[in-house]
C-alpha cells in the first residue's frame, strides 16, 4: 500500500517562496499539489463578464478577486472569483481566509466534476457559507450554501431571473448577466 505525504499550506508557502514551484500553474488541495487545467476562450470570457459585473456591483462593499489564492486549513485554492471583506490592506502580508470571505465563484467547463466534486467539498469543509458554480456546458448557475461537513444543505440551480448572495440579500444579481455569451 503506497502513502502518499501531504504537503501544508506552511510548506506550500515556502515552495513558493523559494521559486520551486516557478512557472508552475498549481494550487494546493487537500495537501496536494495539484496542476490547474488550462482556461478555454469561453471560461476566460465569462470568468472577466462575471468578476467586472461583481466589482460593478459591489463597488465599497466587498473586494472582488479573480485567480488569487485563498488560505484554508490544508488547502490553498485559486477559485475563479473571490468576494472578500473589506478593506483590500487586510491582504498586504496574508491571502483571504474563511471568515474574509463572503462567496466564491468557480466557472466551470473542462472542470466540471472537480468544481461540483473535490472543490465543494473543500469549500463546505472550511465553512465558506456560500459557493457557486457557473456550469457553461448547461448554461446554469449552481449554488451552494450553509456548508456542513463536506457539503452543503442547500443546493439550487437558476439559468434566468435574478438572484442573491446571502452576504448582500437586498442586491439583485442578473442571472443573465453571469451567464452572457456576448
Amino acid at each position: 500500500m503506497t502513502t502518499l505525504a501531504k504537503w501544508s499550506v506552511e510548506d506550500y508557502h515556502l515552495m513558493i517562496e523559494n521559486g520551486i514551484l516557478r512557472d508552475r500553474s498549481v494550487e494546493l488541495l487537500e495537501g496536494e499539489i495539484i496542476e490547474m487545467a488550462p482556461e478555454g476562450p469561453l471560461h476566460r470570457f465569462t470568468n472577466d463578464t462575471v468578476a467586472e459585473y461583481f466589482r460593478d456591483l459591489l463597488r465599497g462593499q466587498a473586494k472582488v478577486f479573480e485567480a488569487h489564492p485563498i488560505t484554508l486549513a490544508n488547502s490553498e485554492p485559486e477559485p475563479d472569483i473571490a468576494i472578500v471583506r473589506l478593506p483590500n490592506s487586510n491582504y498586504i502580508t496574508r491571502h483571504p481566509h474563511t471568515e474574509d470571505i463572503y462567496w466564491l465563484v468557480e466557472v466551470s467547463n473542462a472542470t466540471l466534476e472537480d468544481d461540483l466534486g473535490r472543490k465543494k467539498r473543500i469549500y463546505a469543509n472550511a465553512g465558506i457559507n456560500e459557493y457557486w458554480v457557473i456550469n457553461l456546458q448547461a448554461t446554469e448557475v449552481i449554488i451552494f450554501r450553509e456548508p456542513s461537513g463536506n457539503d452543503y444543505k442547500t443546493k439550487f440551480t437558476i439559468n434566468e431571473g435574478t438572484t442573491n448572495a446571502i452576504a448582500f440579500p437586498d442586491l439583485q444579481i442578473e442571472v443573465a448577466t453571469l451567464l452572457r455569451r456576448s
